[in-house]
């Protein structure tokens, strides 16, 4: 991927009245990949990064998720133990993602006071997270020490069955079968309690349907799929169907729609895959309609495949709020949209961490 400066990526010409309201906003983006190894550039204005801080402070972004990405490999001793190396490493970089340098300020927030304090004091926010159980291996206790570092969220799977669960997409080339565990394992049942426990929203995103619903059904918490679309707008295993989405209205979870051209819109024909940010808005309209406000939120997925015609990069949210408010959503809902719902699972999840601890 080459990107010119953020300079360079000029926004399309947009209202008074969106500007303004995306300037005052808490936004939040909740699942952003980092490159690896780690290049300390997260304070540069580069070209080869959709996110780093710069581009998030000229795009009036509060907040984003930076997630340690770890890919699927084989299910063995080696093949969990390197995964859990990578994964602690990769969060040791988000956590340098803070500190004062190339006239701006970022902190790493694993609560969402911090969070809104880091508004309120014109800092920016890094939340830490990790994708993919794979990185736990066996040892629910890893949990611990992903939490200690800040991460708020855990994706169960990534494309291929790890040791918790089984994934949306499988992995032939790993001794896939369709199915390993019929949803979740007994350790996974496991890894959702200690979750729980310590204040950890349960990602399903990337889940098989099985795993998916057997979540919210485990999880003392709202679970997150925290870079997913609608599987009845685009029909691909990564997205929800209705029967998934009414289980979110059910428990109280929330859908952050993610601006990946694969699960936004059908491929028309043999060209290459496209979408724009009407096409992002018309998912976030469908579960509206379908199970309410209060049930989706915004991810862009951007230096992991996320970037569609509009949104590209940090410094373009503001087209997304220009196109809710032509659609004639309100600021309470948009401000919902733009992180609102994410941070109250974040705040549910952390409820049950106290009250867990209050009564040990």
């Amino acid at each position: 991927m080459t990107l010119s400066p953020s300079a360079q990526a000029s926004q399309p010409q947009v209202s008074s009245a969106a500007r303004a309201l995306h300037d005052a906003l808490f936004t939040l983006d909740s699942h952003i990949d980092i490159p690896w190894p780690d290049q300390n550039d997260a304070f540069v204005d580069t070209t080869t990064r959709r996110v780093d801080l710069p581009k998030m402070q000229q795009g009036g972004m509060s907040a984003g998720c930076f997630v340690a990405y770890i890919g699927q490999g084989p299910v063995t001793e080696k093949g969990q133990s390197d995964a859990q190396t990578q994964c602690l490493a990769m969060l040791d970089a988000i956590n340098r993602m803070q500190g004062t340098r190339n006239g701006l300020t970022a902190r790493v927030c694993p609560t969402v006071a911090e969070m809104l304090a880091a508004q309120a004091a014109g800092v920016l926010a890094v939340v830490p997270a990790v994708e993919n159980g794979y990185a736990m291996g066996d040892d629910p206790a890893l949990l611990a020490q992903f939490r200690a570092k800040g991460a708020r969220y855990v994706t169960l799977t990534h494309n291929g069955h790890n040791a918790l669960a089984d994934a949306a997409v499988h992995r032939p080339s790993l001794g896939d079968k369709p199915e390993r565990h019929g949803g979740l394992s007994d350790l996974g049942r496991e890894a959702i309690a200690h979750m729980n426990r310590l204040g950890m929203l349960v990602d399903v995103s990337h889940s098989a349907k099985s795993t998916m619903l057997q979540a919210t059904k485990v999880s003392r918490v709202p679970v997150v799929a925290s870079h997913s679309c609608v599987r009845t707008l685009c029909d691909h295993p990564r997205n929800l169907d209705d029967e998934q989405l009414d289980a979110l209205k059910e428990t109280g979870g929330v859908i952050q729609i993610t601006a990946m051209p694969a699960f936004l819109k059908p491929r028309d024909g043999d060209g290459p895959r496209s979408a724009n940010v009407a096409d992002f808005v018309d998912h976030i309209d469908y579960v509206v309609k379908r199970i309410g406000v209060e049930h989706v939120g915004i991810s862009s997925d951007f230096d992991g495949g996320g970037a569609i015609d509009g949104w590209q990069n940090a410094t373009q949210g503001v087209n997304l709020t220009e196109e809710l408010l032509r659609r004639g959503y309100d600021r309470s809902e948009i401000a919902a949209f733009w992180g609102g719902n994410f941070m109250r699972l974040l705040k549910a999840a952390e409820a049950a961490a106290e009250q867990t601890a209050t009564t040990v």
